[in-house]
């Protein structure tokens, strides 16, 4: 009882499954004890391939975790590293800029005196001068 073999090649995908199926059905119908025992040796062998390679998608997929975890591990270094070199930059600025000021404010309080000084000075001058 020999079928002649299925042509599906323009078949969908969903009725290639199907049509696969079918003729599995077909090759199983007609089949002895070998048969039986060859296609439980097929499954087993799949079985086995699948689970060596869900084994091998877990380890690379803990792998590029890994990868991933140390890479943005090492971003949060270099951030926290810049952090910290911008606040003791800006500290630095900040006593600068203060001592800036301060020295701002002592030459224009010296400036000052100064011209007071010298007003106080015309003052008594022209106190102490008789009117010409």
């Amino acid at each position: 009882m020999s079928q002649a073999p299925l042509d599906f090649e323009g078949a969908s995908c969903c009725n290639k499954m199907i049509y696969g199926r079918f003729r599995d059905y077909l090759k199983l119908g007609g089949g002895t004890m070998v048969d039986q025992k060859e296609q439980s040796l097929k499954e087993a062998r799949r079985a086995e391939k699948r689970a060596a390679e869900e084994a091998e998608h877990l380890a690379k997929e803990h792998e590029r975790k890994k990868a991933y975890l140390a890479k943005e591990r090492a971003i949060e270094e270099a951030q926290k590293e810049r952090g910290t070199r911008r606040s003791e930059k800006r500290a630095a600025e900040e006593i600068e800029e203060i001592a800036k000021d301060q020295a701002r404010r002592e030459t224009y309080l010296a400036r000052e005196k100064a011209i007071a000084e010298a007003q106080e000075a015309k003052k008594l001058k022209a106190k102490t001068q008789p009117p010409e």
